[in-house]
């Protein structure tokens, strides 16, 4: 990366976190400044607008989800322990992988109503992290690790929208009972579907 590319790297990142917690309509241009260290005229350099900029904050912020799950998924090795992990690594919303908690629920519940940019943004990684629970699961199937006959998709959408939704109480309610509950469920049924050698 050249000197302007790491400015503008450097931009994202300081403030990914700000828009992620504040949101992007109340995320002031001096609330930028302050984050940044950079006057408004060094910024718009770099960004044509605020706008600009909230996309691409936004993008890092999903990005950073992501990978983060890849990397817990990947210290384990079968497709039960990395589903345990994946939820043990969840189960604390209080304090979540990313600053300012799930990006994909901050932006997706502003972005619903005021911009379709985010909006698909954050559809395509709630697909992508979907696609990625089912992908975990079928190569459990594959493997002899659960029955063949399991509707796994079926079970993927559905924990998906309970972690999400306990995610939502857990930070409204700052109380993680709940979301322990709910990881506790999902656990069981997982184990209900475990084929019998295992």
């Amino acid at each position: 990366m050249n000197r302007a590319e790491k400015t503008r790297q450097f931009i994202i990142e300081k403030t990914a976190p700000v828009f992620n917690t504040k949101g992007v309509a109340a995320t002031a241009v001096t609330d930028i400044m302050e984050a940044t260290k950079m006057a408004k005229g060094s910024l718009y350099v770099h960004f044509q607008n605020k706008e600009e900029l909230s996309h691409c904050a936004v993008d890092w912020n999903l990005r950073q989800l992501t990978d983060k799950f890849k990397t817990e998924a990947e210290k384990y090795t079968g497709a039960k322990n990395k589903f345990f992990g994946l939820l043990d690594y969840l189960s604390d919303p209080l304090n979540p992988p990313v600053q300012g908690g799930c990006p994909m629920m901050n932006f997706g519940m502003e972005a619903d109503d005021t911009s379709p940019v985010i909006r698909d943004k954050v559809y395509q990684t709630i697909c992508d992290v979907q696609q990625g629970i089912m992908d975990i699961l079928e190569k459990g199937i594959a493997d002899g690790e659960f029955n063949s006959n399991w509707n796994y998709k079926e079970f993927a959408m559905k924990a998906y929208a309970m972690i999400e939704g306990g995610i939502l109480v857990a930070r409204v309610s700052q109380d993680i009972s709940q979301m322990k509950m709910l990881m506790d469920i999902l656990k069981r049924e997982l184990n209900e579907h475990a084929a019998e050698t295992h």
